[in-house]
């Protein structure tokens, strides 16, 4: 993918991840460490009831890690076989003897075509996680 259409992908994402980050994954690791705490205040808990206590109080940030990580893998493999469908139809170009500057353009406006189709659903990718992550903790 050329630089500048990754560096765009790229900043969307990251734009994405730190308000998820901020507005959610925070507060979640606020109330895990809040959560873990109060299982340590447990003076006639055993060790091991202090211990799955703890774990308990993990789950929920573990499952809105995982559930973001799961969405932005899916997101990358999508992106990754639209450009690779354009790969090949530059492939298929070139090999049908046109001159590079044209395989070039080609792949430019292909790959360009996958980032703006890839930036477009970034919204209501946001969206689905934003609301999967609110109902985690409840």
């Amino acid at each position: 993918m050329a630089e500048a259409h990754q560096a765009r992908v790229q900043n969307v994402i990251e734009d994405m991840v730190q308000s998820l980050e901020k507005d959610h994954i925070r507060k979640m690791q606020g109330r895990m460490f809040r959560c873990s705490a109060e299982c340590c205040d447990r003076s006639t808990d055993s060790m091991a009831q202090v211990h799955q206590c703890i774990e308990t109080c993990h789950t929920p940030l573990a499952k809105a890690q995982g559930l973001v990580t799961s969405e932005l893998e899916k997101f990358q493999d999508r992106l990754t076989r639209c450009t690779m469908t354009c790969n090949d139809k530059a492939k298929d170009l070139f090999d049908s003897g046109a001159k590079e500057p044209a395989v070039r353009s080609l792949m430019d406006r292909c790959v360009g075509s996958c980032v703006d189709d890839h930036v477009n659903l970034i919204p209501s990718m946001t969206r689905r996680l934003k609301e999967n992550l609110d109902s985690i903790w409840q």
